[in-house]
């Protein structure tokens, strides 16, 4: 009789089970789930939607998404984190749900990563898109910063919540300019987009995933991409340090984890069958029309990616004076 663990290792690989008696074929955990730490209509919900149906064909089994927002995504990772590490809880995570949790774990020693989670692959990290609502008179970083500086506090930026990669690229625009904008946090990038489209926010600096239909009906104005240079996949728009703030430079990303202590096995696997459905043709144009380009990668270096990305922005956190976690 096959035990649980050696069922769920098989399933989770996507093994043929064809062969096994009829009672381990009818085994309920088979289901996998991947948990969003943020609300539907983001870019990490955009792309977990997309890792998990084609993950479903490839396994030959059900793959769920499975929404969990709350305090920054902190809620759904610890979720994630504290579920069984047998293969049948994933995690897709983004740069400020990860430092979320890293900062409520604040100690003297460096945060390590794989003290909560088993890192499995990055998936993407485009650069962010600041973008303005149109009735807004900005067009350039400059604009902003000319408006921002002898008006404290009267521009508002909105982010994905306190934390979030979309928080801290306003947060390094800022400190990098001299000036002081209103954050204001949401549950996830969806409903700050909502707002912004409303008028009740003047900026994001947000993942093209989430913000590139409404850029194309013109309903929001780019002012810039946050990379160090221009993105191939939008190459007529300026980067922020083109327009305005010399040097700027802010990359979020977005990644598969598994629980922590996760079998080696069903680690590499996954992290194999991610690559290989992010670099089939209907995901690539997927993530193109999105803005984003997939980055698969090994474990170790997902695990090394993470670890410096976090020290980075921690850093920035304490000299902003930017409360990350409760």
């Amino acid at each position: 009789m096959m035990s649980r663990r050696a069922f769920l290792i098989a399933t989770a690989c996507g093994l043929s089970v064809g062969r096994l008696p009829a009672h381990a074929q009818s085994f309920s955990g088979g289901l996998v789930r991947i948990i969003v730490p943020f609300p539907p209509g983001g870019g990490t919900d955009v792309l977990g939607r997309l890792l998990s149906s084609e993950l479903q064909a490839l396994w030959g089994q059900s793959v769920i998404l499975d929404n969990r927002p709350g305090a920054a995504g902190l809620i759904g990772t610890r979720q994630a984190a504290a579920a069984p590490a047998d293969g049948t809880t994933l995690l897709m995570a983004s740069t400020g749900a990860i430092l979320t949790l890293a900062a409520s774990r604040a100690g003297t020693e460096r945060y390590d990563v794989t003290r909560d989670l088993a890192p499995v692959s990055l998936v993407a990290a485009p650069p962010y898109i600041l973008v303005a609502d149109p009735s807004q008179p900005f067009r350039t970083a400059a604009d902003i910063i000319s408006f921002a500086k002898p008006n404290p506090g009267k521009l508002s930026f909105g982010s994905s919540g306190v934390g979030s990669a979309s928080h801290l690229s306003g947060a390094l625009f800022a400190q990098m300019a001299g000036i002081d904008m209103l954050h204001v946090p949401y549950r996830g990038t969806g409903p700050a987009v909502t707002d912004l489209l409303g008028g009740r926010i003047n900026l994001m600096f947000s993942p093209a995933l989430t913000v590139m239909p409404h850029v194309a009906a013109g309903t929001l104005r780019v002012i810039g991409t946050t990379g160090a240079a221009r993105s191939a996949l939008f190459p007529d728009f300026p980067t922020v340090a083109e327009t305005g703030l010399a040097d700027y430079a802010s990359l979020g990303w977005f990644g598969m984890f598994a629980p922590a202590g996760a079998p080696r096995e069903i680690v590499d696997k996954v992290a194999a069958d991610v690559k290989k459905v992010l670099l089939l043709p209907q995901s690539r144009q997927k993530l193109a029309q999105e803005g984003a380009e997939p980055e698969p990668n090994s474990p170790e270096a997902f695990t090394a990616f993470v670890n410096a990305d976090i020290a980075k922005w921690l850093e920035l956190a304490h000299k902003a004076g930017i409360k990350l976690a409760n």
